[in-house]
This record gives C-alpha cells, sequence and structure tokens, in this order.
C-alpha cells in the first residue's frame, strides 16, 4: 500500500503555534534537501551537507532579505523517521516567522502535508508498524506517568510484536491445516486435539490483553466522575473544593447551575473528570429543564455517581427517587455540610441505596481526602494496576474480540466433530482470527481505517 501523493514532498510546521524558543518547519520527500537549499542560507561556506548535522545559517526570502537565523538539521534516508530525506528547520517560535518559512517552502515546491501524514509514511515504510502509529498520538496526549510507561511501550513495538507472534502461530496452524486438506498423502493425518490445543493456548494469552481494556480504557480517556444531587447540596462547591480553584458559581440560590461544568485532577495514577450538574428537581424553566436531561445523560455515562445530601436538611423524596434510579451504577453517598447542625437521619438513605456513604464539609474541606481515597478504592479498586502490555484503543479491543470470537468458534468444530471435524470450516475461522489481528497491527488493513486513524493527528506529526 503506499500513500497518495507518496512521491510529493510534504512541509507543515511541527511545533504548535504560539510564541515560545523554538519553532520547527518540517520537510520529507524526495525533494526535501533540494528545497532546504533554495531557502537556506549558510554560515559557513560551502558545506560538505552531510546527514545527521546541524548548520546554522539564514532562512531568506526571493529578495535576498533575511527572515530568520536558523539552524537546519538534514537527514537522509533510510535513517529518518518516514524513511525518506528529512529536513527539519529550527527558527524562532512564533506565528509569523513559522508561516513565512513554511510558505516559502510551499512556494519551492513542497506540499502541505496532511494531518498526521509523516506517520502514516513512516508506517507505510515499513519503519512503524501500526500499533507503533497509533502510539505516537496516546504519547502526544498522555496526561498522566502510567499512561505515558504504557504508550511508550506501545510505541518501542512491544505490543505489535506479541500480536505478530500470536499471528505468526496462527498462520502455521492454518498453513498445517490447509496443508492436510490440499496434500493429504504427503502431509499426513492431523490431530485435531493437537490443533485445539493450540489454539487455546493463542486464545489465553489474547485474552489476558483483551481483559486489560477496561484498565486501558481508564488510561486513555479517564475516569468520569459525576457529581449529583438536587439543588444547593454543595456540588458546585466541593467541585471547587476538590479541584482547589473556584471552578464553578456558587451562591445561595438553588440551581445556579444550569449545564454541565467539568475539569480534570489526577488520582491513583489516572486522570479524573470531575462533571458538576444541573441538581435534580423538577424544572422550572425550559433552561433548567435541559440542564436537567444533561444531567441524566451524563450520569448515565459515568463510571462513578458521587451524589450528595445535606446534612443540615432532613432526607427528601427526591433523593429516594434519585438513588433507586441509580441503583445499578456504582457510586458514593457523599454527606455534605457536617460543619452545620446535623438534621438528617443516615437511615432514612439505607433504605433507598446499598452505596457506601462519606461525610464532608465543602466549606471547610473536612473529609475531602477521605473521599479522594474512597473514589481511587470504588472506581479504582484502590488503584489502577498496569502489568504487561496493555489494551488503550478500543479499535484493538474490538478486533481481539472479534477475533476471540473466531477461535472459539474454530475450537469448538473440532470438539463437537471430532474424531473428523469439519476442517474447512476450521481454516474459515483459522483464517477470519489471523485476518482481525493483522487488522490491528496493519497487516491487513484498508485505506479507509488508515485515514481514520491518522486523520486524528495533528499537522507536522
Amino acid at each position: 500500500m503506499t500513500s497518495p501523493g507518496a512521491a510529493d514532498t510534504i512541509a507543515a510546521i511541527s511545533t504548535p503555534l504560539g510564541e515560545a524558543g523554538i519553532g520547527i518547519v518540517r520537510l520529507s520527500g524526495p525533494r526535501a534537501c533540494a528545497i532546504a537549499r533554495r531557502i537556506f542560507r549558510p554560515h559557513r561556506p560551502r558545506p560538505s551537507w552531510q546527514s545527521h548535522r546541524l548548520y546554522l545559517g539564514h532562512i531568506n526570502d526571493p529578495q535576498g532579505d533575511i527572515i530568520d537565523e536558523v539552524m537546519v538539521s538534514l537527514m537522509r534516508a533510510p535513517h529518518t523517521y518516514t524513511r525518506e530525506d528529512v529536513v527539519e528547520i529550527n527558527c524562532h517560535s512564533g506565528y509569523g516567522v513559522l508561516r513565512r518559512i513554511l510558505d516559502l517552502a510551499l512556494a519551492a515546491g513542497a506540499r502541505l502535508a496532511r494531518p498526521g501524514e509523516f506517520t502514516l509514511r513512516a508506517f507505510l515504510s515499513g519503519r512503524l508498524d501500526l500499533t507503533q502509529a497509533e502510539a505516537v498520538l496516546e504519547v502526544i496526549r498522555a496526561r498522566t506517568e502510567t499512561h505515558l510507561q504504557v504508550a511508550a511501550a506501545h510505541l518501542k513495538g512491544g505490543l505489535g510484536q506479541r500480536l505478530s507472534r500470536v499471528r505468526q502461530d496462527l498462520l502455521d496452524l492454518l498453513a498445517r491445516v490447509e496443508a492436510a486438506l490440499d496434500f493429504p498423502e504427503e502431509a499426513g493425518e492431523l490431530d485435531p486435539a493437537l490443533v485445539r490445543d493450540g489454539i487455546a493456548l493463542q486464545a489465553e494469552s489474547l485474552k489476558t490483553l483483551a481483559d486489560s481494556y477496561e484498565a486501558g480504557r481508564l488510561l486513555r480517556e479517564g475516569l468520569l466522575v459525576v457529581i449529583a444531587g438536587r439543588p444547593n447540596v454543595g456540588k458546585s462547591s466541593l467541585l471547587n473544593r476538590l479541584l482547589d480553584m473556584e471552578r464553578a458559581i456558587v451562591t445561595e440560590i438553588p440551581g445556579t447551575t444550569r449545564d454541565l461544568v467539568e475539569e480534570s485532577i489526577t488520582l491513583g495514577g489516572v486522570v479524573v473528570r470531575f462533571s458538576d450538574t444541573a441538581g435534580l428537581r423538577p424544572a422550572q424553566d425550559r433552561v433548567e429543564e435541559l440542564g436537567i436531561e444533561r444531567t441524566r445523560k451524563r450520569l448515565r455515562q459515568a463510571d462513578l455517581v458521587l451524589y450528595l445530601v445535606d446534612a443540615s436538611l432532613p432526607a427528601a423524596p427526591e433523593d429516594g427517587a434519585a438513588l433507586a434510579e441509580m441503583a445499578g451504577q456504582p457510586g458514593l453517598v457523599v454527606i455534605n455540610k457536617i460543619d452545620l447542625t446535623p438534621k438528617l437521619s443516615e437511615d432514612e438513605l439505607s433504605g433507598h441505596t446499598a452505596w457506601p456513604r462519606t461525610t464532608i464539609s465543602a466549606k471547610t474541606g473536612q473529609g475531602i481526602e477521605a473521599l479522594k481515597a474512597e473514589i481511587v478504592a470504588q472506581a479504582l479498586g484502590g488503584g489502577l494496576r498496569v502489568a504487561g502490555e496493555v489494551i488503550t484503543q478500543a479499535r484493538h479491543h474490538e478486533h481481539l474480540r472479534q477475533c476471540l470470537i473466531y477461535l472459539r468458534q474454530a475450537r469448538g468444530l473440532l470438539e463437537d466433530c471430532a474424531p473428523e471435524p469439519p476442517w474447512e470450516l476450521v481454516a474459515l475461522e483459522l483464517g477470519s482470527a489471523i485476518q482481525e489481528l493483522g487488522e490491528i497491527t496493519g497487516e491487513e488493513v484498508g485505506e479507509a481505517i488508515l485515514d481514520r486513524i491518522f486523520g486524528q493527528f495533528c499537522l507536522g506529526k
């Protein structure tokens, strides 16, 4: 498979736009070096232009005026990120200078790179498998040390290598089955138990990977914790206290929060996204009705619900109804305002939910650290434990799930139809399982999938 426009030389700004010390314009392709020489004037006359060296000089416009003093690195194929000739122009960062240098490169014959096209070329050249290419984006987006470690392991190639080994073992099994079908006299009789055990061994390895997805999803997406309750029980105050900043508006007027307010912190090695919601009560107007609709939708998406009640007031019927409605979800009952005279009977709550309870004062901060620990305990079992390879991508998990279905069906044929199983059907199931693994590593992947994956990348990567 080749990229559309693979013969083109592409260029893009590879650093975020904004004022900073350094910005980079990157070129890749057969004319990268020639284009760089057209717009770059080295301080040292007639440089030798050796690969993987830095050269100091100026970028000049066609009239000879200096745009910026830069360092240019020239890297010859195949020892580059894309396995093509690559040039990186290190200049001062700022929209004006970066845009001007990019425009000069485009005018000299380069084409503006599409999102992710540098990494796509690295994949198509065989320098990266598809799991490594996807890991590039994960490394960029990682927000915790644990997620970065997992993404870096994928970038190193551990996941792709493990899947490739399993795929190769399944290909060997398939070859033996097809040989027995096509050349029975030469291949001899095939033992169904031997094939079944080989399939079971690979399926066990893949199931371990598939089972790691929930931990990987939390690393990638973060934990969604929704703060819910009646109006004026202190939801926004709790959000502000958890964040240690004034993020949500707090007043004594019930119903201040009309829309979702979200911010994140890190707990137990995972990004936790706290969502403050509109108070649950009969809506007073259309705006509040829309806010409550969004609250209910967010509650259905939550990994954990914090349901707040006011310790200074008796339990209300709305609390019982809301808790009963969320009975099937993981959650905590958080009793707020314990700095005030208590009027709440906790026994009234027990009949509506089996959720654990904890007490806090969002105003004074009492109990907040204990609440954080309880969130980690309830949602993460005390903390996220990551060992070995971890699946973080929904795409990978779906292909693994489908692969395991095909392997299970192949084993079923071998067990149910012994001693003469339908080897043609077994081969068909094995072939489908192998294709699913190839979709993950990129050995069997269509252009539509590549467009979807690399379309998520930023320009210049």
